[in-house]
């Protein structure tokens, strides 16, 4: 692969992979390591892709790099909160954001394979078929962590939204 080449797959792909980061890590600062040291390690692997898609690929090496950050570091941050709607007046912007608040605390408190098949899915758009190859699983069980994370995601919702009498 040439500059050239390597620099469009960046220019393409970062943002992507960034974003993948940052809902695995919850940190800014570790989703820039380990999106910058996935194109490091893309670059110098220069060996065949062996996923479908360039993009399921590098979420590959940013998720095994993410792991061995845990295993290092063994803690998890929690997500930096995120801008919210302004819709509704201060009221419903403050409601927006407790509501947001809490589905990132949920998110977190998924196991890890559950939030990335998740994040995978909903966030990149990307078919079970991939999502099974980027964590080394089945289909079927790509689905199944997928639908988990939907039903505890749901669930905190449906808390969050039936007022307490």
């Amino acid at each position: 692969m040439n500059k050239a080449a390597f620099h469009d797959l960046y220019a393409r792909y970062a943002p992507d992979v960034y974003r993948f980061a940052l809902w695995l890590s919850g940190s800014p600062a570790e989703a820039d390591d380990i999106t910058s040291e996935t194109f490091v390690r893309a670059w110098a692997g220069r060996r065949k892709i062996r996923t479908e898609t360039v993009k399921a690929y590098l979420f590959t090496i940013a998720r095994n790099l993410f792991l061995q950050q845990q295993r290092q570091h063994k803690r998890q941050v929690a997500l930096a909160q995120a801008a919210g709607h302004t819709h509704g007046g201060p009221h419903g912007l403050v409601e927006h954001r407790l509501a947001l608040a809490e589905v990132l605390a949920q998110l977190q408190d998924l196991p890890e394979s559950e939030r990335a098949a998740l994040v995978l899915r909903v966030q990149h758009e990307l078919p079970y078929e991939e999502i099974a190859r980027v964590l080394e699983i089945s289909l079927s069980a790509a689905k199944i962590k997928v639908h988990r994370a939907r039903l505890k995601l749901a669930r905190v919702r449906t808390a969050w939204e039936i007022p307490e009498t």
